[in-house]
């Protein structure tokens, strides 16, 4: 089972979702970056379960021990291994599925690639996992701050309800002031409305996430196989629950003449080459070309919902699954610093790429 991913900046997340705790170890930081404890803390509490009634009611302080990698306050570019230890698992609330397959989860594939599985919610397979990768994250976020990049994600869509605006027009700093992370306060509203009505009934609803990065400049990210944009979608891909990826005009480019997608260049009055629009989303070729880098990330709604639905047990006998347990009705609100970790991690690794290139 491969829990890697990077190539320079590189990370190994370990652990299960009612196992002793979760953890990663970093390889590939640099020495000299500051160890911001506080920042990272923040970065996993924007995760944590309990936030609000439309997230899981688990309680998990998402607190984490520094094992290696760190000396006074400063990374030494060794091997850094965190641990985030699991205090509230409630396993008892899994034993009636231990033989029975869920519906759109990992159980069946899981047993058939296997022979066995974690039943306790979902072992390996629990997006419990991705508190590491957001503590990972908040890591790479530290490094590309001191090269003033900036990753900021945002709700943009639950269920059918959708903010029609471009980031452009947005506050994107208003996102964190409202439990759904939505920018614009009256949809945000709407949405959490939404949502907790979607709990009351059992069920669940999807998302979509968008993000933004601003301050990369042209030449990060290779032209063939590593575009910049293939390890953005492979890293959002492999986020739990995501469906679906686009970057740029995406799927909505194919309406579009080349007469009016293409986007014309120009230079600005600081002798810097820049686009007159972006539709490219930042990147040309593979290439990050120095405009601001955005996509939208699609979940599906959480597999676990309070209704009884028809399955299969591990004997090919049919049963009837219960949902029990504690699980969020729409996951898009703690995914949001999910999507900005992984982001920030493909772009550490491209700009450490971009720098061994260039030396």
């Amino acid at each position: 089972m491969s829990s890697t991913y990077g190539t320079l900046f590189k990370i190994s997340t370990f652990g299960e979702s009612h196992g002793p705790g979760i953890g990663v170890v970093i390889d590939g930081c640099p020495a000299g970056l500051s160890f911001d404890t506080d920042f990272i803390q923040h970065e996993l509490d924007r995760r944590k379960p309990g936030q609000s009634r439309i997230t899981t009611q688990r309680r998990e302080a998402d607190e984490f021990d520094v094992l290696s990698g760190v000396f006074e306050g400063k990374t030494q570019g060794t091997p850094i291994a965190l641990l985030i230890r699991n205090t509230d698992q409630r396993s008892k609330d899994y034993g009636h599925i231990a033989e029975q397959f869920r519906p759109s989860h990992a159980d069946y594939t899981y047993q058939t690639k296997y022979g066995s599985r974690d039943y306790r919610g979902g072992g390996r397979s629990s997006a419990r996992e991705t508190a590491a990768r957001v503590a990972a994250g908040a890591i790479a976020k530290l490094l590309l701050k001191e090269l003033g990049v900036q990753v900021q994600a945002y709700v943009s869509q639950v269920g059918a309800l959708k903010l029609d605006k471009p980031y452009s027009e947005l506050t994107l700093a208003l996102a964190e002031e409202n439990p759904v992370r939505c920018p614009d306060p009256e949809t945000a509203e709407r949405m959490f409305q939404y949502i907790d009505e979607t709990r009351k009934q059992g069920d669940s609803i999807g998302g979509v996430v968008d993000c933004v990065v601003t301050g990369v400049p042209a030449g990060w990210g290779e032209p063939v196989f590593d575009k910049l944009h293939a390890e953005l979608g492979k890293a959002m891909l492999s986020i739990n629950a995501v469906k679906g990826f686009e970057y740029g005009s995406g799927f909505a480019g194919v309406e579009l003449y080349g007469s009016q997608h293409n986007d014309e260049f120009y230079t600005d009055e600081q002798g810097r080459v820049r686009t007159k629009t972006n539709l490219s989303g930042g990147i040309q070729g593979g290439i990050s070309n120095g405009e601001a880098i955005y996509f939208r990330t699609a979940f599906k709604p959480v597999a676990t919902i309070m209704q009884d639905q028809e399955s299969v047990d591990v004997h090919g006998q049919s049963v009837t699954v219960s949902g029990k347990g504690r699980h969020d009705p729409c996951v898009v609100p703690r995914a949001v610093p999910i999507v900005e970790a992984m982001a920030a991690l493909v772009l550490a690794d491209m700009y450490l790429r971009d720098k061994a290139v260039r030396l």
